[in-house]
This record gives structure tokens, C-alpha cells and sequence, in this order.
């Protein structure tokens, strides 16, 4: 697998989004300025909560799918690749990792095979538009950890997938969680989300070759980045830490990041988190304390680094 110098694009962009100018403004100058190569096109779905059954993805929540069509189509023409990534998000505020029902049925409560049939039809829907948009892989979820342990559904779903979608797929777990999925022979890419700490790159990294060794299959890190913000290289998944605005603490993050990867040539590559579809102005970077790195100076260390790739 090439090395995927790739972006996470559009999270949370909701109805009409993508049809602003702004948006294809915002991919042109994802490509130009950091150097990548891969637009993961990633979409939130919604369920009531952690517990319940029904996923939509029809609500004003969603880009339309002429939109995406579009906006994928756009990508291609400037040379990028495509990854589409559709997930879920609970309406309630429940991270989706907690998505969890009984193992065993019990009469009146919620169950795993309604949910995965709901969860199914979702994937199904953007599998045939990634089909139709040629796009390079498609990542069938992202860190829901519950469901992890459910390899039957798990196996079945990409099966169904495979029926439509003829490129790569891949299944995103959390950090930490890469020993958790035992199905990933399934699959044709192993990714994670590399959150980990800025001291703490050369443990997880050894611990994560371990794991995935016996499976010989092409590993990235679909998700990776660290917020400008004090005490965040320690903590990088954590967006509601509390910190003052530290440009060159995310800086020093991606330095490390990058460095301690380049040696670790089974490390192919980097989704990182994230590129928003309506960027905000360039003169207000530096009171941006997200994971953003228009306009600061993390992105010079991406651009860099990809350019070497």
C-alpha cells in the first residue's frame, strides 16, 4: 500500500455545506498547502443514544448525496484520492464507543441484530456511492468499541459491503484498542486512531507492530492530531481539556509524531484530525485552540513532512 498522506475533511458538515464555494476552497487549499494526498471524506450519521437501534442518515445532518458526489468528484479533479468514511454520532452526547446492547436477547430491550441491521443499510448506502465515485477505500466505522467484540456481525457486514464496494476496506478502532478486533482478516487495511501521547510514541508503537504482525496486513493511522492547546501532547484525544491556546504545543506534537513513525516502515500512513470544510479565517489561527492547523505552525510541519513521503 502507497503511503496515504491523507487529511480527515468535512466532519460534522451538515446539509448544503459542501455546495458552498468555501468548501471546495477549503479541499484546493487542503492539497496546497499540507501535501496531501488522501481526502478522507468523513460523515456523521446519528442514533438517539447509545442504546437505541435506528441510524439515520437522511436528516439535515448529512451532506445530500449529490453534494458528496460532488465533492469527491471536485477532489479527484485537483489529483487527490478519496476515502469515505461514514460514522455515527449519538444525538445525546454519548461518544459512539459506548454503542452497547445485551449479549444475550432479552424480551423488550434493544438488540444487537436490530441495531447492525440499521447500522448495515447505512454502510450499504455510502459503499454504493463510494463504488460509483471510484473512490480508494472505504472505512466501514470509527473507535465503537462495544461493538468491537461482536465478530459475527462485524464479518457479515463487510461481506455485504464487499457486494457493492470493489476497493479497499478498512475499520477504524480507537486508541489503545488495536489487540480488541479479531476480525481484522477480514479486512484488507488495519487502522487506528493514533492519539497517543507526545512521551509515549515508542511503547505503542512496539505494542501495536506486535499485534498486528500476524495478520500481514497494511496498517495507518486513519485518525491522529493534537489540538494547539497546553497539556494536550499528554492527552491528545481529550478535546475538552482545559488549557491555554499553545500554538507550538501542536507543533511539537506532529515533530514528535512524525519523527518517532518515520523509522517504522510498516507505519503507512496518517488520516490526520482534521480539516474542516469551512475553514476559519487565516489571520485568526492563532486563537484557534482546536485541532486545526490551518494557518499555524503545525501545518508547515505537515507540509514538510508529507513532502518527503
Amino acid at each position: 500500500m502507497e503511503f496515504i498522506k491523507g487529511f480527515t475533511y468535512g466532519w460534522m458538515s451538515r446539509k448544503g455545506d459542501f455546495k458552498k464555494p468555501e468548501a471546495k476552497e477549503s479541499m484546493r487549499l487542503l492539497k496546497e498547502r499540507t501535501n496531501t494526498n488522501y481526502a478522507i471524506i468523513s460523515l456523521a450519521a446519528l442514533q438517539d443514544g447509545a442504546h437505541t437501534i435506528v441510524v439515520d442518515y437522511t436528516g439535515d445532518h448529512m451532506v445530500s448525496d449529490e453534494e458528496l458526489v460532488d465533492m469527491i468528484e471536485y477532489a479527484q479533479s485537483l489529483g487527490l484520492k478519496v476515502i469515505l468514511k461514514p460514522t455515527v454520532n449519538c444525538k445525546d452526547g454519548t461518544w459512539r464507543a459506548h454503542i452497547n446492547f445485551f449479549d444475550l436477547d432479552v424480551p423488550c430491550e434493544p438488540k444487537w441484530r436490530d441495531w447492525f441491521k440499521s447500522y448495515t443499510e447505512y454502510q450499504m448506502h455510502y459503499a454504493a456511492i463510494a463504488q460509483k465515485t471510484n473512490c480508494d477505500m472505504l472505512i466501514v466505522g470509527c473507535e465503537m468499541v462495544q461493538t468491537e467484540r461482536r465478530d459475527k456481525e462485524w464479518r457479515a457486514l463487510v461481506e455485504e459491503v464487499r457486494t457493492i464496494y470493489k476497493g479497499a476496506i478498512t475499520y477504524n478502532t480507537d486508541k489503545y484498542q488495536e489487540g480488541n478486533v479479531k476480525w481484522w482478516d477480514a479486512l484488507d487495511v488495519i487502522s487506528s486512531s493514533g492519539y497517543y501521547p507526545i512521551n509515549d510514541w515508542d511503547n505503542q508503537l512496539d505494542r501495536i507492530e506486535k499485534i498486528i504482525k500476524p495478520f500481514n496486513k497494511p496498517f495507518f493511522f486513519a485518525e491522529a492530531g493534537c489540538p494547539s492547546r497546553s497539556n494536550s501532547p499528554y492527552v491528545p484525544n481529550d478535546w475538552g481539556l482545559e488549557g491555554e491556546t499553545d500554538m507550538k504545543a501542536q507543533e511539537d506534537y506532529y515533530k514528535v509524531m512524525f519523527e518517532k513513525t518515520k523509522d517504522r516502515d510498516w507505519v503507512r500512513g496518517f488520516g490526520l484530525w482534521d480539516w474542516k470544510a469551512l475553514l476559519h479565517m487565516e489571520e485568526n489561527a492563532t486563537s484557534n485552540d482546536d485541532y486545526a492547523i490551518y494557518g499555524k505552525p503545525a501545518e508547515k510541519v505537515i507540509k514538510a513532512f508529507y513532502e518527503t513521503k
